[in-house]
């Protein structure tokens, strides 16, 4: 508990500046651009350094934050119940896919876990454009079997990533 609390004490906004620079936040927008020509989903990317400290002290998950994120962004609020969130905490080096309820039926979690683990090697060898790329590719093809493209294909949410700030 100690250790993790320190991981967050100590985070720094300069280490989401030099993962995730404004360069690889434009890609990673683009990319989500492009993916949802290709299907009825709908993605966010979500990227925060760290938790408050009392929070950790609590035992709160990345996996909790992010389902926090993800009604707060409001990701669930799409005709088809089809959001994704990909969330990234820098201070834990965890990332975690949250897929709403239409999705879910669908997709079983293994398959957004394994998604999911690729990206966090990614990130662990520095590779966080190709690893954001590759996550926002692998969900897109899941999205394209499940979700494929309609006649009407609003985008329904933002494509920017967004920066969670403590």
């Amino acid at each position: 508990m100690v250790n993790r609390i320190l991981k967050h004490l100590f985070a720094h906004p300069w280490q989401l500046r030099s993962a995730f620079p404004r360069a690889t936040l434009d890609a990673i927008e683009a990319a989500i651009k492009a993916s949802e020509t290709r299907h009825r989903g709908e993605l966010r990317f979500v990227i925060e350094t760290a938790l408050p400290v009392h929070r950790v002290a609590r035992g709160h998950t990345s996996r909790q934050q992010a389902i926090e994120v993800f009604s707060h962004l409001k990701v669930w609020d799409t005709e088809e119940n089809s959001g994704v969130l990909i969330y990234v905490l820098l201070a834990e080096h965890t990332l975690e896919i949250v897929a709403d309820r239409g999705i879910t039926h669908r997709v079983e979690q293994h398959e957004w876990d394994a998604i999911a683990r690729s990206m966090q090697t990614a990130f662990r060898k520095g590779e966080f454009l190709q690893g954001s790329l590759a996550g926002i590719e692998a969900i897109t093809q899941l999205l394209e079997q499940h979700f494929p493209p309609g006649e009407g294909n609003p985008n329904e949410l933002p494509d920017r990533p967004v920066i969670l700030k403590r």
